[in-house]
């Protein structure tokens, strides 16, 4: 019988490249078939499927799964509110924003606001 555990408790993620439906149950102390719900209804939790529709979950599963449980038993969240906390949640993007053109003027302002970032770093750094 699974107990409730704080979220610190959770059974470290072992280095695989895949997990059954199984394993990830074991790892985040949720039964299957709520994995199963789950991935009804947040958007974001898609493990891959293989022979026979079995499930195969990637480390980011895991941790989304880890995420979903902690807004949900420990944080208490609903299942609506726990999915627009997620959505609320910047992703990173894969490739850093393309810097637009800039003006003589603004470049100006760039450079000065960098040179005066800069020398407040170089103070923080160096002795007094």
């Amino acid at each position: 019988m699974q107990e409730t555990v704080s979220r610190g408790a959770l059974p470290p993620i072992p280095g695989k490249r895949y997990f059954t439906i199984g394993e990830v149950s074991e790892l985040c102390l949720v039964k299957p078939h709520v994995l199963r719900y789950w991935e009804q209804e947040f958007p974001q939790l898609k493990p891959s499927k293989r022979q026979g529709n079995r499930r195969y979950y990637q480390q980011r599963d895991v941790v989304m799964v880890r995420q979903i449980r902690g807004l949900l038993y420990e944080d208490g969240f609903t299942i609506v509110g726990a999915r627009q906390k997620l959505s609320d949640t910047p992703a990173k993007p894969d490739k850093p924003t393309p810097i637009t053109a800039v003006t003589a003027e603004g470049e100006k302002k760039l450079v000065k606001q960098m040179r005066d970032d800069l020398e407040q770093v170089l103070s923080l750094l160096t002795p007094a």
